[in-house]
């Protein structure tokens, strides 16, 4: 049977943009053509998209599916509903698990259940280091054979700066970046949001932006001593923006990420105690967030991944100081993203290059809206207005400061390897 999406814009930087209508037969695109040509066989359903906006399947490269090992607070099952409602035909599963995805077994499970579930695809990453301990290199090229795309120690600065020099020596040859969570404990010093006005007034031990910002500096300078690439997750501070830019004008070979709540949300938003605000790194100042911004409009900051980290009331119902990091965001980065293009920050063109191509491009795939090509799409409705509420979340776990915002722009549906995943059908 083929599948007829029909009257939509479709959006494809640097490849197509235009009203057209895309055929899809046995999971592949098998024509784009005018929506005048009303040549329709038979056996061909029927999917109305205007209004809507067909792009390249979105793509979350920083995504915490927690199986194997905490369930209770996701599956991959679970978390795969949620990239599909989100609208992402495909995330990057971060390593820490229990075991931790430090060898080719975890790796091998994570992508055959993810195949046996036929949703969202999952490409994993794996440990930079055995057991993210970050004394010695895990194994990176068996993780490679069977799957990995990029290697990480999120979670977990890797401290010892001559460990990350040969690590990026070793995965430069392997040819995958090394995924970096760039940040100095000793500064972070058990801090629980950033330091400043807010935390004092709230009794809470600040995080300064340096203790972001120098491991940035640091990994820019190892990225330029060895030629290897290196992209930096969840980036949060103004130092931390400009570094990165001044490094891309010298040709360093690093990309990096934010996530939404960062370019949304600001410390000062942070009250009552309410630990959905509490996110690792901490929710930064005006300034920051006004950077961060300005970051993804020249073009400094490459990609939005949502750093879904789910959690249980277990983990969050606790007090500010003994609660743990992380909130849910595979449904929510695209609307929360969708703000940047209707407040004028961003065209669409820009937004998709963020949350589908360039993804796409740092780990390795080809996602081109072209005939011949594996179908994984998303369609946007930009114009769907609605409230943000937890408790309709696919996800297993709840915690999002979103609760009751307001919101422009989802998921229409989303359609990997041919096959519709999710459909807002209200």
């Amino acid at each position: 049977m083929r599948i007829r999406i029909k009257g939509a814009r479709v959006l494809d930087p640097g490849n197509i943009d235009g009203k057209k209508d895309i055929i899809i037969k046995d999971h592949l695109i098998e024509a784009i053509v005018d929506p005048e040509n009303i040549e329709i066989s038979t056996d061909t359903r029927i999917i109305d998209a205007r209004g809507m906006i067909v792009v390249p399947g979105l793509i979350d490269i920083h995504v915490h599916l927690r199986e194997p090992g905490h369930e209770y607070k996701e599956t991959i099952e679970s978390g795969l509903l949620a990239a599909a409602r989100g609208g992402f035909t495909a995330v990057c599963s971060m390593p820490n698990t229990k075991p931790v995805n430090d060898n080719r077994q975890v790796t091998k499970f994570i992508i055959n259940r993810a195949k046996e579930l036929g949703l969202s695809r999952v490409y994993p990453t794996g440990a930079i280091t055995q057991g993210s301990l970050g004394n010695a290199l895990a194994e990176i090229y068996d993780m490679k054979l069977a799957g990995i795309v990029a290697v990480t120690d999120d979670g977990k600065p890797l401290e010892n700066p001559n460990m990350m020099r040969r690590a990026l020596e070793y995965c430069k040859g392997l040819n995958i970046p090394i995924f970096v969570h760039a940040e100095d404990l000793s500064l972070v010093d058990g801090g629980s949001m950033n330091e400043g006005f807010f935390a004092t007034f709230w009794g809470i031990k600040g995080i300064p932006n340096a203790a972001e910002s120098v491991m940035v500096v640091r990994d820019i300078a190892l990225s330029e001593l060895t030629g290897a690439r290196v992209h930096f997750c969840h980036i949060s501070t103004k130092e931390s923006v400009e570094a990165i830019r001044q490094a891309k004008k010298r040709g360093v070979n690093v990309t990096c990420e934010t996530a939404p709540h960062y370019f949304t949300l600001t410390d000062a938003d942070v009250k009552d105690y309410d630990t959905n605000f509490k996110m690792n790194p901490p929710l930064r100042s005006e300034q920051d967030r006004q950077a961060v911004i300005g970051g993804l409009m020249d073009g400094t900051i490459d990609l939005i991944a949502s750093d879904h980290a789910p959690h249980s009331v277990v983990e969050k119902d606790v007090e500010f100081d003994m609660a743990a990091f992380g909130i849910v965001g595979l449904e929510t980065s695209l609307s929360l993203s969708l703000k940047l293009v209707h407040d004028g920050f961003l065209i669409m063109e820009n937004l998709v290059n963020k949350m589908a191509k360039n993804p796409a491009k740092i780990i390795g795939i080809n996602n081109d809206i072209t005939p011949g090509n594996i179908a994984d799409l998303t369609i946007i409705d930009p114009e769907d207005i609605y409230e943000i509420d937890p408790g309709t979340f696919k996800s297993r776990s709840k915690n999002s400061p979103f609760s009751g915002i307001k919101v422009k722009g989802s998921t229409f549906l989303t359609m990997v390897n041919g096959k519709v995943v999710y459909l807002n059908d209200k």
